[in-house]
């Protein structure tokens, strides 16, 4: 079976994975399954994890169970959750009042991250000119779709 073809049917099926921010304290567990995921360049994501990009998947919101200590909640604008651990300050999950499906956790916090890779590119209009991912994936000005 062909890369891209191994990666979409590990998408269309339902895996277990677990997650967790620097310190170990806040960890995350679901057997959802991933529904996309994405590099979003947008200023917000960019200015709280004060990265040039950050990397998305969704899950539904019931498939993620938490462990250890619950998420930090800082509401960054109406109706938007940005999830952290409240003793490293790992950025853990954003969620959207507008998503009622998925809720989107950050691929760096994955234990098997080499596993998941973004697929395409939100708010790519929005990218920072002196950087770039050199890939062929496919970029949307804002969301996908």
């Amino acid at each position: 079976m062909k890369p891209a073809a191994v990666f979409l049917a590990a998408l269309s099926r339902e895996v277990s994975m677990k997650g967790h921010c620097h310190c170990g304290a806040v960890r995350w567990e679901s057997d959802g399954e991933v529904a996309w995921s994405c590099y979003c360049h947008c200023s917000d994501c960019r200015r709280i994890c004060a990265s040039p990009v950050t990397a998305f998947f969704g899950l539904p919101h019931g498939s993620v169970k938490w462990i250890g200590d619950e998420p930090q909640v800082y509401n960054s604008s109406e109706g938007v959750e940005r999830l952290f651990c409240g003793i490293c300050g790992t950025q853990m999950a954003y969620r959207n009042a507008k998503d009622r499906v998925n809720i989107h956790l950050y691929i760096a916090t994955l234990e098997a991250h080499e596993e998941l890779p973004p697929r395409f590119h939100v708010f790519h209009s929005d990218r920072l000119k002196w950087f770039d991912t050199d890939d062929r994936l496919p970029r949307y000005a804002k969301t996908a779709g």
